[in-house]
């Protein structure tokens, strides 16, 4: 009997809390909704703040306040940047470090191969005398082609119908220098 009559109330009054508890929680939720909004908007208003809008409705209070908040996040910004430069100069030194390092590796093994290899160099030098100049028939020497009528400067009006320069070369040049002088 006494299990029928615990099925009753959680069927008879279970039914009514269960009922209630919806309102209740309704409730809270929207309470909880309103507080939310309220932070929001003051948020929203103090970044506008930060930005420099909306300034006509504080008193001198306010703005001294919004003053005093931008000086420490202006301390705050420039501190971790400072500190992310002390960290990317401490990471170049690590890494100048390793480079040295490496550097020193490579050179002694250029040293040990020079070493390794100066007798075979030796030994080619007594066999084959180098003089230091190739020879002109290697073709590394050209003469140079020149025309030697090309003049800076020079008037080609002053050609005769030969092909050959009217008057002196140094009535030309006289002229020539005459001319750019003036």
């Amino acid at each position: 009997m006494t299990k029928t009559l615990e099925r009753y109330h959680r069927c008879s009054y279970g039914a009514l809390e269960l009922h209630h508890q919806p309102e209740i929680e309704t409730q809270r939720r929207y309470q909880e909704y309103l507080k939310l909004k309220s932070k929001v908007e003051a948020l929203q208003q103090t970044q506008r703040n930060l930005l420099g809008e909306e300034l006509e409705h504080l008193d001198v209070k306010d703005l001294e306040q919004l003053e005093r908040q931008l000086d420490s996040s202006l301390k705050q910004i420039r501190s971790n940047k400072t500190q992310q430069m002390l960290d990317q100069l401490s990471d170049l030194h690590r890494k100048e470090e390793m480079l040295l390092e490496t550097n020193n590796i490579l050179r002694n093994k250029l040293e040990e191969i020079n070493v390794a290899l100066q007798p075979t160099w030796e030994a080619r030098e007594q066999n084959a005398p180098y003089d230091g100049h190739p020879h002109p028939s290697e073709g590394y020497y050209e003469t140079a082609h020149c025309n030697s009528t090309l003049r800076i400067g020079y008037d080609s009006s002053g050609l005769n119908e030969a092909g050959g320069a009217a008057g002196t070369s140094a009535q030309n040049a006289s002229d020539f220098m005459h001319g750019w002088m003036s």
